[in-house]
């Protein structure tokens, strides 16, 4: 008698999440405690890359850096603990799944194109965009395409009693998505966030997860020994 033996999965180790999760916590705690003026120095500036010589002058000068570095400041740790919630919540399973250096290029260039979409969207010039959201949002983006089927735990208050109910993924980041929508065209009472930011970041992620799917395909082969 021969007895099928399955092959055997190998665990990767989720390095990329945990590292992120620690720059931004470390990066809010430097910028606090000595770099006051960080915003200033290192956030994007709207009214700007506008125009090709606007991008030839910011890659001359080592300003277009700030598309990056704007994504490790925060303006408060409300700001940073909402980005740090939702990066563990979704970041480790599609690290998981698209593996540690796929999901840094995700999170590094989502969040890059949705500081710059950002800037676009904002006419106003000299106003400074921070923050990670639009990098978390990209992986938002990318875990709906990643796990369309998936199921997401809610509590939800019913009476006295709190209960906890699991809902279709597509279901709570499709409101979500919506919500960024309204927000964008709310009007200025929400002009302290950059929702076109997450918008961008959103749909960058989705189109990054499509693209990617065929090498993600075969890293999870790989993984299982097939």
């Amino acid at each position: 008698m021969f007895v099928g033996i399955p092959p055997r999965q190998t665990r990767h180790l989720r390095w990329a999440t945990p590292l992120l999760f620690a720059a931004l916590w470390l990066a809010y705690v430097l910028t606090a405690l000595r770099t006051p003026n960080a915003t200033l120095d290192w956030g994007v500036l709207t009214g700007g890359l506008h125009t090709v010589a606007a991008w030839q002058q910011a890659f001359t000068d080592g300003s277009v850096l700030r598309l990056f570095s704007a994504l490790f400041l925060h303006a408060d740790w409300i700001h940073l603990l909402g980005n740090l919630v939702f990066l563990l919540i979704f970041g480790l399973p599609a690290e998981r799944t698209m593996g540690g250096r796929r999901f840094l290029v995700l999170f590094l260039l989502g969040g890059a194109l949705s500081n710059f979409a950002a800037v676009l969207a904002i006419g106003a010039p000299d106003r400074v965009i921070i923050g990670a959201s639009g990098a978390v949002s990209s992986v938002i983006g990318a875990y709906l395409a990643l796990f369309p089927s998936a199921r997401l735990g809610v509590v939800l208050p019913l009476g006295l009693f709190l209960q906890f109910v699991r809902v279709p993924a597509f279901l709570l980041i499709g409101l979500w998505a919506l919500l960024q929508l309204f927000f964008a065209y709310s009007g200025p009472a929400f002009g302290a966030v950059a929702w076109p930011a997450h918008i961008a970041g959103f749909v960058f992620g989705v189109l990054f997860a499509l693209i990617t799917r065929a090498a993600i395909a075969r890293r999870l082969r790989r993984s299982r020994g097939y």
